[in-house]
């Protein structure tokens, strides 16, 4: 006949009851609560049944706790196998991932799972399966994700320094007069056309739907502007795209800032953007982004907001609907500030107020 346990007299009922409302752990908590009907007189059978478990599995768990108190009542995971390869050995394949592959010498412009599994063969000697090249990857920080685009002739000095720049440039708001309110506005323009993209989606795995994609070219353009700060944005929809609409976009904007405040625009070198062609309004100055820096401007981020949730997977009958389409996406984002400042607030250009 099995020995009845006895369970560790440390601790009440209700020491146990206020235990387990205190657990962050719901298992914890279950098993805390069980141990507790025990303690008040219930039978194992009951108190099982209230921790969601066997009448042997809370035995195990009365052991436990009777060695350890209420830590003996936690989920210990298993660490699994060590490493075979020692922290030097990680510390050179963690470095080797990070530069990438050398096409001349590795054969490969990116690192695959079995070419990683050869490099660690014929570098250290260890052999592993292929799958598990992945499980090594994610316990070195590693995880596969698309890369983001770069332009061949970007050149990272030139846009820290424009960063770093001082926070009331005198050459573009040096005529305002002290204490005046300035807003910073980020502006861009995105192709909306019948060539539409295709996102991600959920579906079920094995499986890979379709979508609709035209190869027509009709198009219309959407100019945006975003202020942060503020959750603001003013939009266009335009079927060209050039200095006069440029124009139209420009006293858009400037109608959106607030009454007595001076609006700061950020923007890219196009050529519509720079042209002394431009007639901007009093209430608004614009400060050229360095070339080939997209990622300075938080409106590429705002296209890909407005591309995923409203744009693609569509199929557009003409330039009606693309223009309806646009502007419906457009509106649907300025009914969001809280998604504009979380999109568009960069820390280099507002913290401190830069502008």
């Amino acid at each position: 006949m099995t020995r009845v346990v006895k369970l560790l007299d440390d601790y009440s009922a209700s020491d146990l009851r206020r235990l387990a409302a205190r657990s962050r752990q719901a298992n914890v908590a279950r098993r805390l609560l069980a141990l507790a009907a025990i303690r008040d007189g219930s039978s194992r059978t009951d108190a099982a049944r209230i921790g969601g478990m066997e009448r042997q599995t809370l035995r195990d768990w009365v052991h436990r706790f009777n060695a350890e108190g209420p830590d003996g009542l936690r989920d210990h995971q298993h660490a699994g196998p060590a490493c075979r390869l020692n922290g030097a050995q990680q510390a050179e394949l963690k470095a080797l991932v990070e530069a990438g592959p050398d096409r001349q010498r590795d054969g490969v412009v990116r690192w695959r799972r079995i070419d990683l599994q050869r490099v660690i063969k014929e570098r250290f000697g260890v052999v592993y399966h292929e799958r598990h090249v992945s499980t090594l990857l994610k316990r070195l920080g590693f995880s596969h994700v698309s890369a983001r685009p770069r332009h061949p002739g970007q050149d990272p000095a030139v846009m820290e320094a424009f960063k770093k720049l001082p926070p009331h440039p005198e050459c573009h708001i040096g005529h305002l007069p002290k204490g005046k309110p300035i807003e910073i506005w980020f502006q861009d323009e995105a192709r909306i056309g019948q060539k539409n993209g295709i996102v991600r989606q959920w579906a079920r795995r094995g499986t890979r739907p379709r979508q609709p994609a035209d190869q027509r070219y009709e198009n219309a353009w959407l100019f945006g502007a975003i202020c942060p700060a503020r959750g603001k944005a003013a939009g266009l929809v335009l079927p060209f795209v050039g200095t006069a609409s440029m124009q139209l976009h420009i006293e858009e904007i400037s109608r959106c800032v607030a009454r007595g405040a001076h609006a700061v625009v950020l923007l890219d070198r196009e050529g519509w953007h720079t042209t002394s062609k431009l007639k901007l309004p009093r209430n608004v100055s614009l400060i050229f982004l360095p070339s080939r820096a997209p990622e300075l401007n938080p409106v590429e981020n705002i296209w890909q907001f407005l591309r995923a949730n409203w744009l693609s997977n569509t199929v557009f009958d003409g330039i009606d609907h693309i223009i309806d389409a646009a502007c419906c996406a457009w509106n649907n984002l300025a009914a969001l500030p809280h998604t504009i400042r979380s999109i568009g607030i960069r820390k280099w250009a507002h913290t401190g107020q830069r502008l």
